[in-house]
């Protein structure tokens, strides 16, 4: 039983480092990706400075011609949303939610991660200790513990596609030839993703394997 606890403590701790690490980085990313989504939102917004503007004219207006007569103020009527921009404004809300939804995920992985590594050997004799950590581990094997934290970086990467789409039809807009220069990438970046996915599929023992080819 000395044996068995010394590899399995060795085993945990080198899967919860593992697991942990990739946690951080994804609530990193998950945290950083939010804020460049909450500015292209607010960007996208109808400008609020165009009633402050209309005021400001009308008020000049009325100085020039001498006038202390208050004029009724015709003000610049309420942008509405196109279809368009009302589908740039779903896809965008979209991808902020599935970003905070990686990053509330992550917290989640974070705690199973440590609730595991302090429960596994819990008070007793060696042996009920070792036995209760392989029952803890079995557990984890039969619920795919470690698969359900690798699709956890799905749902950025689907937050990330739905924000580069929005992003290149708010540009297409008003700037093809700028929106080119998002769109290109972001297909050049989508083969060669789905390429490392085929390369998996077709060799299980290639370096490039990401939890899309190990469900498949």
């Amino acid at each position: 039983w000395f044996a068995y606890k010394k590899i399995s403590g060795e085993y945990d701790d080198n899967m919860y480092e593992r697991c942990n690490g990739n946690m951080d980085i994804l609530m990193l990313f998950a945290g950083l990706f939010s804020a460049v989504n909450t500015a292209f939102i607010i960007a996208m917004q109808p400008n609020p400075a165009d009633t402050t503007n209309d005021l400001l004219v009308q008020f000049m207006q009325n100085t020039w011609n001498g006038s202390s007569v208050t004029q009724p103020v015709a003000l610049s009527a309420p942008l509405a949303y196109s279809s368009s921009k009302t589908w740039m404004q779903v896809l965008a809300y979209t991808s902020l939610t599935f970003s905070l939804l990686t990053a509330f995920f992550a917290v989640l992985g974070k705690q199973w991660l440590n609730h595991y590594k302090t429960n596994r050997f819990d008070g007793g004799r060696l042996r009920d200790r070792c036995q209760q950590r392989h029952r803890k581990f079995q557990e984890l094997e039969k619920q795919y513990f470690e698969r359900v934290l690798q699709s956890f970086p799905v749902l950025l990467q689907i937050s990330l596609l739905l924000f580069i789409v929005a992003l290149a039809a708010a540009m297409w807009m008003q700037h093809r030839i700028v929106s080119l220069f998002i769109i290109v990438p972001t297909a050049c970046g989508f083969i060669f993703f789905v390429s490392t996915v085929v390369v998996s599929l077709i060799s299980p023992d290639s370096p490039f394997q990401t939890w899309i080819s190990l469900a498949i």
